[in-house]
């Protein structure tokens, strides 16, 4: 009943389970990995528009899409139109739809007014929506947040202005900035936002499992949920959360052996993307979240943050995981 296509300007997806643009984490390699697990679309971290304007080569780096087969959101960032509207057409050729973040509570964007702080001002706010929409050649989506605090809650009206002119999807973050990532997300502003406009509307926040998947569907009324923090270190979600809303019935989680095969690949992509020494680095993060909620995890952890070899770190791993496949 929840899962289905869904079409967002001209593009058709698959399905209506997206992964969330990522600061720091939605890379080429997270994304290739999500992608074995069937989402409908995928999205890149975030893009500074001023950055591309003036032709930063790391921020190009970072709408690479080698070996990508699904459906591609790249989502940028700014508050001036013209260097907004120069990255929508910049960004066209590469992507399926084009993304605005208006949501972003990171103080680095915040301050430079970015992100949700665009959210006190929706003069701006539209006439940033209408800069990118008029150099876009690929559909325009936004995403925003709640409001900026609990005095200031836009949602409804921002959702009125995207429509107005020509934002094909929109989604909904429940939480104000100053909630970041604090608080329960607050389905109530969602679902209001979808009984608001007539374009789709994506619900997003606190989506982690099976039953917030269907939480979010069956209180909102949304057309699809984009699902962030949950899939880190998990992107078996889109494949659980799918087989739960088709069936009813939860898939069995992953082996040990499975998490390890994943885990491996994601690294070897890291590396092959990045080289060994960046790769490692970063991809400390990722394996801790892969051992998330996993037995003697603290320690594992404690032990990979201190490897800065290949060889050693891919052989602890295997240890690892090997000792969790024989304590079952």
């Amino acid at each position: 009943m929840y899962l289905k296509t869904l079409r967002i300007g001209n593009i058709e997806l698959k399905n209506n389970l997206i992964l969330a643009p990522m600061a720091g984490v939605t890379d080429l390699p997270f994304r290739i990995i999500a992608e074995k697990f069937n989402p409908g679309l995928v999205c890149t971290e975030m893009v500074s528009s001023k950055a591309l304007y003036y032709g930063d080569e790391k921020t190009k780096r970072l709408l690479k899409t080698d070996g990508e087969k699904v459906p591609i959101s790249m989502q940028i960032f700014g508050s001036d139109p013209e260097t907004m509207a120069f990255a929508a057409k910049h960004i066209s050729p590469l992507c399926d739809i084009v993304d605005i973040n208006m949501g972003c509570p990171a103080p680095k964007v915040v301050k430079n007014g970015d992100g949700s702080r665009l959210l006190l001002d929706l003069e701006k706010a539209e006439e940033i929506i209408k800069a990118v929409v008029n150099s876009a050649t690929k559909p325009v989506t936004l995403k925003f947040r709640k409001g900026w605090n609990d005095k200031n809650i836009v949602a409804c009206e921002l959702a009125q202005i995207a429509e107005r002119n020509g934002i094909s999807a929109i989604t909904i973050h429940g939480r104000t900035r100053e909630e970041f990532y604090g608080n329960k997300v607050d389905l109530e502003i969602i679902k209001k936002v979808k009984q608001s406009v007539n374009i789709p509307v994506i619900g997003n926040g606190d989506i982690i499992d099976e039953k917030s998947a269907e939480d979010m569907f069956e209180y909102t009324g949304v057309d699809g949920i984009m699902i962030g923090r949950g899939s880190m270190g998990n992107p078996w979600i889109f494949e659980q959360i799918q087989h739960y809303l088709k069936t009813g019935e939860k898939m069995v989680k992953p082996t040990s052996q499975e998490r390890y095969q994943i885990l491996k690949e994601h690294i070897e992509l890291d590396i092959l993307e990045k080289g060994e020494i960046v790769a490692l680095n970063e991809m400390r993060k990722h394996i801790a979240w892969y051992a998330r909620n996993l037995p003697e995890a603290s320690i594992f952890r404690n032990e990979i943050n201190h490897i800065n070899n290949k060889e050693e770190l891919m052989q602890k791993i295997e240890e690892y995981f090997t000792y969790l496949q024989n304590i079952v």
